[in-house]
């Protein structure tokens, strides 16, 4: 009898991933894997596609070579007609928080609910609330985008992009333009989303505090050999990484040791 347990299928496989802009290559050979319930950070300096990995992740661009798989499904050579299973799964929250500024916070929300086609008026309203209050915004669903801090802003985008449930959540510098308190209560609130939904979650960023408080592991982006420089957890990458773009990343604003 066979008692080997069956192999475990990765949320998101990403294989030989080649990202280019016409002739330039962003990154090459990009290989990894995302966890169920992971907090999976994309880090790396400025300009070496950090954001353009995310757009390749949620479909919105396509690679020149390489696959996405999802639970085992190839996103890559899905038609784009094809991906409604796909997209409802997920949600995304733009850097800026993309949020419509002609719209209070309660019809920004309501919006990918209503598009649905499936849910009644009344409980849209309700959801919309539950939504709010999740990421500590009750009582805020008339006020427009203008009328709120940053920090509530990325508050609603996140919202927003949980209206669906969905099971991947996908973060674009959540904590950018923030004081490090309100950087810290959007890491918490990701904390408790991804403890309360069972979510997998997958930021770009490059805030220091933000990757080693919350991130499970993380993928560092290489600018000097356009290919990942490294992939695992934050603190054994920060103390062992045989890449000195990684430790130099990494250990940013570190006090230097005293010379004897």
């Amino acid at each position: 009898m066979n008692t080997d347990k069956p192999e475990k299928t990765a949320k998101i496989c990403v294989r030989n991933l080649t990202m280019t802009y016409g002739k330039l290559v962003v990154m090459h050979d990009l290989n990894f894997e995302i966890d169920d319930k992971d907090i999976f950070c994309i880090i790396g300096g400025s300009g070496c596609g950090k954001s353009t990995l995310l757009r390749h992740l949620i479909g919105l661009l396509e690679p020149a070579t390489g696959s996405i798989l999802y639970d085992g499904n190839d996103l890559t050579n899905t038609p784009p007609q094809d991906r409604g299973p796909f997209i409802r799964r997920i949600g995304v929250m733009y850097q800026s928080g993309a949020l419509w500024s002609s719209l209070s916070l309660a019809e920004n929300i309501s919006l990918p609910l209503q598009q649905s086609g499936k849910i009644p008026a009344k409980t849209v309203r309700d959801l919309v609330s539950y939504k709010l209050a999740l990421v500590g915004l009750a009582g805020y669903e008339d006020y427009y985008p203008a009328q709120i801090s940053g920090g509530m802003k990325k508050r609603a985008g996140i919202a927003r992009a949980m209206a669906l449930d969905p099971d991947i959540l996908f973060l674009d510098e959540p904590g950018a333009g923030l004081d490090p308190l309100s950087s810290r209560r959007l890491d918490d609130l990701i904390l408790s989303l991804r403890d309360s939904h069972n979510s997998t979650i997958v930021i770009v960023t490059h805030e220091l505090a933000s990757i080693f408080n919350i991130s499970t592991k993380v993928l560092f982006l290489d600018t000097a050999t356009r290919t990942q420089g490294a992939l695992g957890n934050p603190a054994d990458l920060r103390d062992h990484s045989d890449n000195p773009a990684v430790r130099l990343f990494l250990n940013r604003g570190a006090t230097p040791a005293p010379s004897s």
